[in-house]
C-alpha cells in the first residue's frame, strides 16, 4: 500500500483501489514499526472503502488488528446517506473507563493494599459468566437500557446524582429502545450489572504519581499522592449478543442490497434503513447498560475500600472525575471539507476528546475540556488527559483509548511460559488477583505498547493534553 510520512507524527495511506477517502495514522516511528506488523492498516483501508465515509479513516497510536475495523480506529459517515456497522463499534459496546479520586493519600493505604485488593475481589464479581449483585426483570432492564445511569442512581440506589454530569452524555444516550433487543441478549444481561468480566477489563487501585498540568488538575481536585480508583468494563454479554445479532442482520442487508463489502466482518446497513434504526436503538441500550454497569462496580469498589480501611464510606472523599466510552457510534456535528456536517462517528477503541467550549459538555467541563481517562497496563501506569481543540480538526474530536496490544493473547501466553507474572508484579509493589491465572500472561506489560509513548503522540499531535500519570498498586481481573 502507498504509505507516506507527512509529518513527524502522521502517516498517510493515499487513496487507491476501492478506497473512497484516504486514511491517516497518528504514530511516531517507534510505534509505527509495531503497527505495520499486523493487518490493522489493511483493515483501515477497508473501512476507507465503505460507502458514505467522509474526511479520512483514522488510526490512533494504539491501533491494532481487530474484528473488521482495527481497534484504535475512528471513521465518520454521512448521517443522511451513510451507513452504520456493528463490527465498527465492536462486540463490547461501550467498553469504557471511569476514574474516581479520593481525599486519601498513598500513605493512608500503603500497609493495607493486600487487604483492599482482597476485599474488592470478594465484593466485585470478576470473570466469565459470573452474576452481579443486581438481577433485573424485563421492566427494570428496559429502564436501565432507556434511562441509563439516572435510573440506577434514582431508583436502584447506587452512586449519587452529582455523578451524572461527570459521565459522557450524562450516562444516557437518548433514543435507546429495549424492544430492539433480543430475548437472548436480555437473558445474558439481566444478572451481569456490576460485573467486570475478563480479558483486559479490571478494577485498579492506584495513586497520582505525577501532575503535569497543575492548573487543570487543581480544578478537578487532583493532586500528587492522591489515591485513585479506575474501573474498566463494558456491556458484558448483553452488548456482545446485540453485536452478534445485528451482524447477521447487517450481512443480510448487504446481500439483499448487493452492497460493496470489502470484508464480511464490516457488514453494514444503510443509515436510514429499518434495520439500521433497530440496531441503533439496541446499541444505545447497550451503551446505557455499560454506563450503569461501571457505576455499580464503582459502588462496590468504594465499599471495599472503606471496609478494608475500617472507615465510613463518607470519609473517603469519593469523587467521580469522569466516565468515558470507547466503543460507540454517535451522531455529531463536525467540520468536514470546510462545512459543518452531521455525521455518525464510529469510535472503536478510541475516546471522545471534546475541547473546552464544546456545547455538548456540561458547565464545569465546558470551562476546562473533557477529561480523557487512558488506562495503560497493570504493570506500568495510566493517564488522565483533557480534550484539545485540534482533535476537532484532525480526528472528529477523538483520541487514543489505551496502550494497544503488540501481542495476541496466544502470543502473550507463549511468551510468558516459565514466568510468574504475579511475582514479577509483586516485585514492583503491585498486588494482582485474577480468577484465571492465564489472564496475567495475556495482560502482562510486554503484550502492550508503552502507554506513555501513545499519550505523548496524542499530545504532540494536539489531540489531547496530558494532565497526570497514575501508578497502580492493586488490581483485580476476571
Amino acid at each position: 500500500m502507498a504509505i507516506k510520512k507527512i509529518d513527524k507524527l502522521k502517516y498517510l495511506i493515499e487513496k487507491e483501489g476501492s478506497m473512497r477517502v484516504p486514511a491517516v495514522v497518528f504514530a511516531n516511528e517507534k510505534i509505527f514499526e509495531k503497527i505495520v506488523e499486523d493487518k490493522s492498516l489493511e483493515q483501515l483501508k477497508n473501512v476507507a472503502s465503505l460507502p458514505g465515509i467522509v474526511g479520512k479513516a483514522i488510526g490512533m497510536p494504539d491501533i491494532h488488528w481487530g474484528y473488521g475495523m482495527p481497534v484504535g480506529g475512528v471513521a465518520a459517515f454521512d448521517a443522511e446517506e451513510g451507513i452504520i456497522g456493528p463490527g465498527m463499534i465492536g462486540f463490547d459496546i461501550n467498553c469504557g473507563v471511569r476514574l474516581h479520586i479520593t481525599s486519601l493519600v498513598f500513605e493512608d493505604i500503603k500497609d493495607k493494599i493486600d487487604k483492599i485488593v482482597k476485599k474488592m475481589f470478594e465484593l466485585i464479581p470478576a470473570g466469565v459468566g459470573l452474576s452481579g449483585h443486581v438481577e433485573l426483570g424485563k421492566k427494570e432492564m428496559k429502564n436501565v437500557c432507556e434511562e441509563g445511569a439516572r435510573f440506577v442512581v434514582e431508583k436502584l440506589g447506587f452512586g449519587s446524582p452529582d455523578e451524572l454530569e461527570n459521565i459522557e452524555s450524562y450516562g444516557c444516550i437518548e433514543g435507546a429502545d429495549f424492544s430492539a433487543v433480543s430475548e437472548k441478549a436480555y437473558e445474558r444481561g439481566r444478572d451481569q450489572l456490576g460485573t467486570v468480566g475478563s480479558g483486559n477489563h479490571f478494577v485498579e487501585l492506584g495513586y497520582v504519581e505525577k501532575v503535569f498540568k497543575k492548573d487543570i488538575a487543581e480544578k478537578w481536585g487532583v493532586f500528587e499522592g492522591q489515591v485513585t480508583l479506575l474501573v474498566h468494563s463494558g456491556s458484558r454479554g448483553f452488548g456482545h449478543q446485540i453485536c452478534e445479532d445485528y451482524l447477521k442482520v447487517a450481512l443480510r442487508w448487504c446481500e439483499k442490497n448487493r452492497a460493496p463489502l470489502p470484508d464480511k466482518q464490516l457488514a453494514y446497513m444503510g443509515i436510514n434503513s429499518s434495520e439500521a434504526k433497530s440496531y441503533i436503538s439496541a446499541m444505545k441500550s447497550a451503551i446505557n447498560y455499560a454506563f450503569s454497569n461501571r457505576l455499580i462496580i464503582a459502588h462496590y469498589a468504594k465499599k471495599a475500600l472503606a471496609d478494608a480501611l475500617g472507615i465510613k464510606a463518607e470519609s473517603l472523599g469519593w469523587k467521580l472525575i469522569y466516565d468515558v466510552a470507547h466503543n460507540t457510534a454517535k451522531f455529531e456535528e463536525h467540520f468536514v471539507d470546510g462545512k459543518v456536517r452531521k455525521v455518525v462517528v464510529h469510535r472503536k477503541g478510541a475516546t471522545r476528546a471534546f475541547p473546552k467550549g464544546h456545547p455538548e459538555l456540561p458547565g464545569k467541563h465546558r470551562e476546562i475540556g473533557q477529561p480523557v481517562i487512558i488506562p495503560g497496563d497493570m504493570g506500568r501506569y495510566s493517564y488522565i488527559l483533557v480534550g484539545n481543540e485540534k482533535a476537532m480538526d484532525e480526528s472528529f474530536g477523538s483520541t487514543c483509548h489505551g496502550a494497544g496490544r503488540v501481542m495476541s493473547r496466544k502470543q502473550a501466553i507463549k511468551s510468558a511460559r516459565g514466568r510468574d507474572i504475579r511475582q514479577e508484579l509483586l516485585k514492583k509493589n503491585i498486588i494482582v488477583m485474577a480468577r484465571e491465572v492465564h489472564l496475567l500472561a495475556e495482560e502482562m506489560s510486554d503484550a502492550y505498547k508503552d502507554v506513555a509513548d501513545v499519550v505523548e503522540v496524542c499530545e504532540e499531535a494536539g489531540l489531547s493534553l496530558i494532565v497526570a500519570r497514575l501508578k497502580p498498586v492493586g488490581v483485580i481481573k476476571g
